[in-house]
């Protein structure tokens, strides 16, 4: 993984390779980060503050020359500045305490970006607001420039990541080009969801992927019949739990297995491998409405698959990095292991030497990206082309 801050800080570093590999141009990132390199060198959780400052400036120049741009009728490269701007501040603003107004402040700002930039520069992708309880689940939703029903995969974010991020890693457009559509989402515990409506994780995710096939249902350019669910990192758990019991799914992926979370929760009690964020444990009982340790990690206990995946029956690919130093790889091995009946379950694992091998493949997040793009595409070809059940009696006819 490219380090740009000292060894002994993944955490910083993660961010930063996450920022290369979702529209983060090297020079921009060395000006947002060159400031920070002493300060890098102490605890994860010291210098947050700072490292919002020096990425704000940065951002700040950029988007003072995009709009110049916009001005003069450039919209491309005001777009795309627009959209390079937010995937800095939510790099930034991930990395900030639970609840601050400097926190809230800039993830706003960073929607409205990204606004800007689908005004600009993508006319197949646009927000969109889930049913759910009785509230909703915000969303990004791309869809392709094909004809007739689309198939269509729900993507779900992990501990600490948004919708923003799922869009700026260009998943969605992978999928486009595949005639794939996407619905990016911040479920409970993620994204604007917990941010601007309160709404916690929980064990039981296949109450969201209801909601979600609901309105995918609900469109008539979507092929009902054809719709997956991927999640990555946390979503690793999220996606097939959901898969388990929500059975209008066609298929799954765990991009970046998370079979016992509740296993890593404790191990990181111990200090034992890396944690995604700074302020961790603020953040993730903020992620799942808790404000007690001992009953955090109580309920983090049930966050496993064991006794789950086996209920899955389309479908499973489990993609998961070789060097992941936050999950580890046996769990990858337990969710295919158990996943006995699925029809077709795949493990791909991604080695040091081609890249992906980090967490969730974030050293080459576009190597994974077109991996599990292909995936999909050719399991949702493989549906269309198995005979359906009035073939075989027709064919039995004659």
């Amino acid at each position: 993984m490219f380090e740009y801050f000292a060894k002994n800080n993944y955490v910083w570093n993660f961010a930063v390779a996450g920022t290369m590999n979702s529209r983060g141009r090297i020079d921009e990132v060395d000006r947002a980060c060159r400031p920070l390199r002493d300060i890098a060198a102490g605890n994860e959780d010291v210098g947050t503050v700072d490292f919002l400052r020096s990425w704000t400036e940065m951002v700040d120049r950029l988007v003072a020359a995009a709009d110049e741009d916009a001005a003069k009728g450039h919209r491309r490269t005001a777009g795309q500045a627009y959209a390079r701007a937010a995937s800095y501040l939510i790099t930034a603003e991930r990395m900030q305490q639970a609840g601050t107004t400097e926190r809230e402040a800039t993830y706003q700002r960073c929607m409205d970006l990204l606004e800007k930039s689908f005004e600009l520069n993508d006319p197949l992708t646009r927000r969109v607001q889930i049913p759910f309880r009785d509230t909703t689940l915000p969303a990004y939703y791309t869809k392709p420039a094909v004809a007739g029903p689309a198939p269509a995969m729900i993507m779900w974010n992990g501990l600490d990541s948004t919708k923003e991020h799922q869009y700026l890693s260009d998943h969605s457009l992978e999928l486009a080009e595949r005639g794939i559509a996407t619905l990016m989402v911040d479920c409970p515990g993620s994204g604007e969801a917990l941010r601007k409506q309160g709404l916690t994780a929980q064990i039981d995710t296949e109450e969201w992927a209801a909601a979600c096939v609901d309105f995918l249902e609900s469109d008539s350019d979507i092929d009902s019949g054809r719709i997956g669910l991927v999640g990555w990192s946390l979503g690793g758990y999220f996606a097939p739990r959901a898969a388990a019991f929500e059975k209008r799914l066609a298929l799954v992926v765990a991009w970046g297995a998370n079979h016992n979370w509740g296993k890593v929760q404790r191990r990181r009690v111990e200090r034992e491998g890396e944690r995604p964020v700074p302020h961790y444990w603020d953040h993730v009982m903020w992620v799942w409405g808790h404000d007690n340790l001992d009953e955090f990690l109580t309920m983090a206990d049930k966050v496993h698959l064991d006794g789950v995946v086996e209920k899955i029956t389309v479908p499973f690919l489990i993609a998961h990095g070789a060097n992941d130093r936050q999950i580890p790889l046996e769990y990858a091995q337990r969710s295919y292991d158990q996943a006995v009946n699925s029809p077709k379950r795949e493990l791909r694992v991604f080695t040091p030497e081609e890249g992906g091998a980090e967490h969730i493949g974030l050293d080459d997040l576009g190597h994974v990206s077109s991996f599990v793009a292909d995936w999909v595409a050719d399991t949702f070809a493989e549906m269309d082309a198995a005979p359906t059940e009035t073939d075989e009696r027709v064919g039995a006819g004659a």
